[in-house]
């Protein structure tokens, strides 16, 4: 199949790779060209705007940093709207908010084309393997279409009905879930630490008995050892999406405080310089409160 791919950072760049190792040929447009050097080797057309990605009729995949990057990306003149013509999908795997994702579902179908919200779970590590969870909202009929491709990027796939709103909303409530993950383990590690047991140990015993998952264990890593300068997923965007999970919990009247907590937390690490470091990084704001740092 002929499928474009917009969005070639760490997660959209994997998630590209896989479908063409899978035999499908791709249209790429990112940002900064050079990131697509490697896919091109392999096969892949690099494009000069988002919108010479698409297919009139075909499919095309967006995976971009926030709400004003899809937006981008989609509307103007070379944007993906203007050029997927009736029959054509546009699978937004980006993390936004459920305004953006229900206005450009709607912009879509004014064109007779198709949206389909697809955000994901998982790392880039998890991206390159193919193993993320995907979740996928859109109308029946798209989703059927649409599902077999993301099975080529993941190891399962979660069908959330035909509203696209769906997804969005189901990868904010699991972003702020990891959020509280990260300091809850932070806090556990420090106040350890205070009483001489290393974080390591600490961290170990958990992930080894009865907090033995995945996001335990990996991110557990991180915070015992203070290891945050190799991303996998930047303190800035945790911010974003901390700003998203606030945003949606006013509209819809449902007090969240653990999430302002969380807001603030990122707040002070971005005030210390700290966004380009993991999310976890975090967890360095609760070690100074401790005094520890």
């Amino acid at each position: 199949m002929q499928i474009g791919y917009v969005g070639l950072g760490g997660m959209g760049h994997a998630m590209a790779s896989n479908l063409i190792e899978k035999g499908h040929t791709l249209r790429v447009w990112n940002r900064s060209p050079a990131k697509a050097a490697d896919l091109v080797a392999k096969g892949a057309t690099l494009v000069d705007h988002p919108g010479q990605a698409v297919a009139s009729d075909g499919i095309v995949f967006t995976m971009v940093a926030d709400d004003a990057a899809l937006d981008q990306v989609t509307g103007g003149p070379d944007g993906i709207a203007a050029k997927l013509g009736p029959g054509g999908i546009h699978v937004s795997m980006s993390t936004v908010s459920p305004e953006t994702t229900r206005r450009l579902a709607a912009l879509h179908a004014e064109r007779g084309a198709a949206f389909i919200a697809a955000p994901v779970f998982g790392r880039p590590t998890a991206a390159a393997a193919a193993m993320l969870f995907i979740l996928c909202a859109g109308a029946e009929a798209t989703r059927a279409k649409v599902i077999p491709l993301l099975e080529t990027m993941g190891q399962r796939v979660f069908p959330l009905g035909d509203d696209p709103v769906a997804a969005s909303i189901v990868k904010l409530g699991g972003n702020f879930m990891i959020m509280g993950v990260i300091e809850a383990m932070a806090e556990a590690a420090t106040l350890c630490e205070k009483y001489g047991v290393a974080r390591k140990d600490m961290i170990d015993v958990m992930t080894q008995s009865i907090f033995a998952t995945p996001l335990h264990v990996n991110y557990g890593k991180l915070i015992a050892a203070h290891d945050y300068a190799n991303p996998g997923f930047k303190l800035s965007l945790g911010f974003k999406d901390a700003n998203l999970v606030l945003a949606a919990a006013d509209r819809a009247r449902v007090p969240m405080p653990l999430a302002s907590m969380m807001h603030d937390r990122f707040l002070a690490a971005m005030a210390k310089e700290r966004g380009e470091l993991d999310w976890t990084a975090a967890a360095l704001n609760v070690a100074e409160d401790a005094g520890l740092r």
